[in-house]
């Protein structure tokens, strides 16, 4: 923890009513033991502090991402990029060029790639079609939505896979993702993750809940060891993990070993049903799409015995829950799991849902942690699978209508790490030249950052994790949503401040007064 001071800030106010308010006079901000300990129009500091002169800019509670994977998302930056292909002949094609170009990649082991999104194709992944451009290369594909995941025969053998014919999906794929990084992974996994880290505090980015699939509660506590951010960081654990959290004794809120604070335990994280893309996602009706599927309205990953057994036993020892559903029959369920076991914690995307389920929602202790910039992608293959239920997708203006206390992530890597793409996405719910798609369920951006700082304010006693801007997050005069998105997608962050320590930015701190 340290101390700082940042001078001549004008404070975001997230509290306000008016978005086009006269801008606030600035003051002085101090940091002390990491807390913030005073904000006035002028204050000294003693001459052992180091002051940053904000000139009048913008400050606002650091930003935090509420759901990301931390390796997936490093390791996007090392592997193929497949995403936008519109066709799995397509996706074959660019494997085929990258291997065709890079002759020596045909001895350097497995060939990871990344973002093919499947639900819009006319035809499935099919292994024979990787098979024909690859050969003895085994060849790895991970869908943009992360339930899915589409091998060659080489990359089956090297599993110790039996052959098939298509992709793998859920629990099925689930388990290969720390197989790929033993392969993959080592030194290089963990610069990636120093780079992506180093990134996020760029754009704001002073904490993430890390619902990584390995083991982050342990991670983290050698990533802070040896300098990666500072960065604050709850780490989750998979219902594989949570009997050794349990036997360590450790609590969500407890503070891992070694890393002077900044890393506490997190939630259990459940994934209780798929995805859209791969449609496993768990519906009440059947997806319009869905005559030729297995499991036309998609399907739970546990029975509710079992999704109570597991979050009832974390209760138990002190652990919240954080339960992923899309579909909105799979909101129901983890409604009813929260109701049964007096768990607190989240719902995870709640994409799909159903209007009934929103004032028993109300009464329980439950977040929505959601992630506005999916419907970035989502929204065509929402209107192809759930035509007749769009205007219950992405519901963000009923969450907030309700009650309900609402928390901006990514899901990185299925979107980018970026706070400012995900409030941009909340206040206008398409790209900014576009037409929004169903604006009523839209927040203002004063909502949306609201939403995105983890419930702070730039007060006394709060943590000194503040992020000073070049710009008004408010966009005062913009005329409209469109216009909004596009200002707040192209905020500029000045310096990231993390427990009073300057974690990112170019203003250069000087001596106290």
């Amino acid at each position: 923890m340290s101390d700082i001071l940042l001078r001549r800030v004008r404070v975001v106010d997230l509290d306000g009513d008016g978005v086009d308010a006269d801008a606030p006079a600035p003051v002085d901000v101090l940091v002390t033991d990491g807390r913030v300990s005073a904000v006035a129009p002028v204050l000294r500091a003693p001459a052992s502090v180091p002051v940053v002169d904000g000139e009048g800019r913008w400050v606002l509670p650091g930003l935090w991402d509420q759901h990301v994977h931390v390796v997936q998302w490093a390791l996007t930056r090392t592997r193929l990029d497949v995403s936008g292909s519109g066709s799995a002949a397509e996706v074959a094609r660019r494997v085929g060029d990258h291997l065709a170009d890079r002759p020596q990649r045909r001895s350097a082991g497995l060939l990871v790639g990344w973002g093919y999104r499947s639900a819009g194709w006319a035809e499935r992944p099919a292994v024979a079609a990787l098979d024909a451009v690859t050969g003895p290369v085994p060849v790895a594909l991970i869908s943009g939505d992360g339930h899915n995941g589409w091998l060659n025969s080489a990359a089956l053998r090297l599993f110790g896979l039996p052959p098939r014919d298509g992709a793998l999906d859920e629990e099925e794929w689930f388990g290969l993702y720390a197989r790929i990084e033993e392969h993959t992974g080592g030194e290089s996994t963990e610069q990636a993750v120093t780079e992506a880290v180093d990134a996020a505090l760029r754009r704001g980015v002073v904490g993430l809940v890390d619902l990584e699939f390995a083991r982050p509660w342990e991670q983290w506590q050698h990533r802070h060891s040896r300098g990666v951010g500072p960065i604050r960081v709850r780490a989750g654990v998979y219902p594989d993990g949570v009997d050794d959290v349990i036997a360590e004794g450790l609590r969500t809120g407890d503070p891992l070993e070694g890393t002077g604070g900044l890393a506490t335990m997190g939630p259990l994280k459940v994934i209780c049903d798929g995805s859209l893309n791969t449609r496993t996602a768990w519906c009440c009706e059947p997806y319009a799409d869905g005559d030729g599927l297995a499991l036309p309205a998609g399907a739970p990953n546990l029975d509710p015995g079992e999704l109570a057994d597991v979050v009832g036993r974390a209760h138990r020892h002190g652990l919240q829950s954080a339960l992923h559903a899309i579909g909105d029959r799979a909101l129901a369920a983890v409604l009813d799991a929260f109701e049964t076991t007096g768990a607190r914690g989240s719902v995870e995307h709640a994409q799909l849902l159903r209007w009934e389920d929103l004032p028993r929602w109300r009464r329980l202790p439950v977040r929505a942690s959601v992630q506005p910039a999916h419907l970035l992608d989502d929204r065509v293959v929402t209107e192809q699978c759930w035509p007749d239920r769009a205007e219950r997708s992405f519901v963000l203006r009923g969450l907030l209508e309700h009650g309900i206390e609402v928390a901006l992530g990514s899901d990185a890597p299925v979107a980018p790490l970026d706070p400012w793409l995900a409030i941009a996405a909340a206040v206008h719910r398409g790209e900014p030249g576009d037409p929004a798609w169903y604006p009523e369920q839209a927040l203002t951006p004063r909502e949306a950052l609201r939403a995105s700082v983890d419930g702070h304010r730039v007060t006394v006693g709060a943590p000194g994790d503040l992020v000073l801007l070049d710009d008004d997050p408010l966009v005062p005069g913009a005329a409209d949503t469109g216009e909004q998105a596009r200002r707040l997608r192209s905020v500029r962050t000045a310096v990231t401040v993390v427990a009073g320590r300057v974690a990112a930015g170019d203003l250069g701190a000087v001596a106290g007064d």
